[in-house]
């Protein structure tokens, strides 16, 4: 059976995910990514994006604490796993691999 591949914004939110720790929730992921690329996603895609990385196994869930700023709801907070892992680091290995020898173009151009 073939890889799962990550999309782009599946890898940012990867990303983040492991950046945050065990602090990783669809706000502060969200933060995290607004904060490191300057780009601000919208809260729906993270949250479509988490739904589908779980499904493919690459991170897993659990629910925390009710916290009175969000109305008594607990939060869902994501961890990435073993498998999810490996993606991040063949897809590091394949990007490097693609930006290997680019910098004399990139930097000339």
């Amino acid at each position: 059976m073939g890889r799962d591949l990550l999309g782009g914004f599946e890898h940012l939110v990867l990303l983040a995910i492991l950046r945050l720790d065990a602090d990783a929730y669809a706000p502060a992921i969200l933060d995290e990514i607004e904060r490191t690329t300057g780009r601000a996603p919208a809260a729906g895609s993270v949250y479509v994006t988490l739904d589908r990385l779980e499904a493919k196994g690459f991170i897993r869930s659990r629910v925390g604490g009710e916290t009175p700023e969000r109305g008594g709801r607990p939060r869902r907070y994501v961890t990435v796993t073993a498998r999810g892992l490996r993606e991040v680091r063949a897809a590091r290995a394949e990007l490097s691999a693609l930006w290997r020898g680019l910098e004399t173009r990139l930097d000339g151009a």
